[in-house]
């Protein structure tokens, strides 16, 4: 009897040792150092783990990392204050934690390149040619004789990108009309090359007559540009790349994201705004200004954006001196700040709250929740507006991501995607240091 409750006793003391060591702050902060860690070249960071225990961290790269200022393969620290870790150039390095010759936490360091932008927030006019043109409906031809859509018999779907036409690479409408009367007029069909997907189909059709105005028809609606406005997010002054909009353009009719021929981005200017309220999140409306000036090209239409090369620094910047920019993980809740145009041309610094974040390994686009809290702002705006997107956020120095989507029910709430995946989408790649075999000594 006594030794049962001898051992209930002892159960229970370890039980509350074993709660007092899990909800420790020590505990706390060496579970929570993540075992594998980003960092740019030249840029400073603080290690915490709380133990409050001398002991040696072990560090097998000094060249690579330095820490609280020195440059050895050994240093003897307090672990119950932070480490002042320094990445001095690229490459990777492995830091452990010793207390005499017992490791309690090895965590891998990847230094990564620095890579500094200057962040946007100018109103832009964006001009689209599509790669082909896209159907975006069927009609039918009253040949007389019967009514018929010469398109739609032959296989064509809505949504398909017509890219070729009897062996010739088609870029706008105007080309497609000469190939169809010719055809029409010589009684033969047309060899079609269609993009559906990822698949590319060979289709035949043979034009119809139209005995409205004796002209040869596909029964096609086709498109082969799109116009709109957007938020440039940022400039990369050494390779001159820029992202904008921070979500993909997609046909307004068929929803399926426009494949990039040509385009171009050119000023615009805000003329009025339609408040956003509940049910309607408003809308930013902005004119072409100085279309003739265009200020870069439009390469690709992807998920994060449109991106391409800018032919000059961006004018009206806010900010002329490149930012550090935020890995994924970096981006925490808390203040932060958005640069958008709410009249004219002026870009002007707003406060918002990143309410929650998303952990990413891999490219996704709702990677943190987004609210306005500038008096001004909602006053005017209501809160996140089309034409917002793309409008770059900032928190503690560092550009973080970009506004992309606003929350129907609530104007004020919106999406952001992280900046890390704009930049690999404008060809400015976060690569990982592939794995050195390093090993701590």
């Amino acid at each position: 009897m006594i030794r049962n409750h001898k051992r209930k006793w002892i159960g229970s003391l370890l039980l509350l040792l074993t709660a007092f060591i899990v909800t420790s702050t020590p505990f706390h902060d060496v579970t929570s150092l993540p075992k594998e860690l980003r960092l740019f070249e030249g840029s400073l960071s603080q290690l915490k783990l709380s133990v409050p225990v001398m002991g040696t961290l072990v560090n097998s790269n000094p060249e690579i990392l330095q820490v609280n200022g020195i440059e050895a393969r050994e240093v003897h620290v307090d672990f119950s204050q932070p480490l002042q870790v320094a990445p001095k150039k690229v490459g990777q390095a492995r830091l452990q934690w010793r207390v005499g010759k017992l490791p309690i936490k090895e965590v891998k360091v990847n230094v990564l390149p620095d890579l500094k932008v200057i962040p946007g927030g100018q109103s832009i006019g964006v001009k689209l040619q599509t790669a082909g043109v896209l159907v975006v409906g069927h009609h039918l031809v009253d040949t007389g004789k019967e009514k018929v859509s010469p398109g739609e018999k032959s296989g064509i779907h809505v949504g398909d990108m017509i890219v070729k036409m009897n062996d010739l690479y088609i870029n706008d409408m105007s080309e497609v009309k000469k190939i169809v009367n010719e055809a029409g007029a010589k009684n033969q069909s047309i060899q079609l090359m269609v993009v559906r997907g990822k698949e590319k189909i060979v289709l035949t059709l043979k034009p119809a007559q139209d005995k409205k105005d004796n002209q040869y028809r596909m029964g096609l609606y086709i498109r082969d540009s799109a116009a709109g406005v957007g938020t440039l997010t940022f400039y990369e002054p050494e390779s001159k790349a820029y992202g904008a909009l921070g979500h993909v353009i997609s046909d307004v009719d068929t929803g399926q994201p426009i494949v990039v021929g040509d385009g171009q981005i050119v000023q615009a200017s805000v003329t009025s705004i339609e408040k956003g309220q509940s049910g309607n999140p408003g809308e930013k409306f902005a004119r072409f200004y100085n279309e003739n000036e265009v200020l870069g090209n439009i390469s690709k239409n992807t998920p994060f954006g449109i991106f391409g090369k800018m032919y000059d620094k961006p004018k009206r910047a806010k900010r002329n001196e490149p930012l550090p920019v935020a890995l994924a993980e970096q981006v925490k809740e808390g203040p932060a700040k958005i640069l958008t145009v709410v009249n004219g041309q002026e870009v002007e610094e707003f406060e918002i709250e990143i309410v929650n974040v998303v952990k990413q390994h891999f490219p996704a686009t709702k990677g943190m929740i987004i609210k306005v809290n500038d008096k001004r702002l909602l006053e005017k705006t209501g809160g996140i507006v089309q034409g917002m997107s793309g409008s770059p956020i900032i928190q503690d120095g560092k550009v973080v991501g970009a506004v992309t989507h606003v929350f129907v029910n609530d104007p004020t709430s919106g999406y952001g995607c992280f900046i890390e995946w704009m930049l690999q989408d404008a060809g400015l790649t976060i690569k990982q240091q592939q794995s050195m075999g390093l090993k701590a000594s």
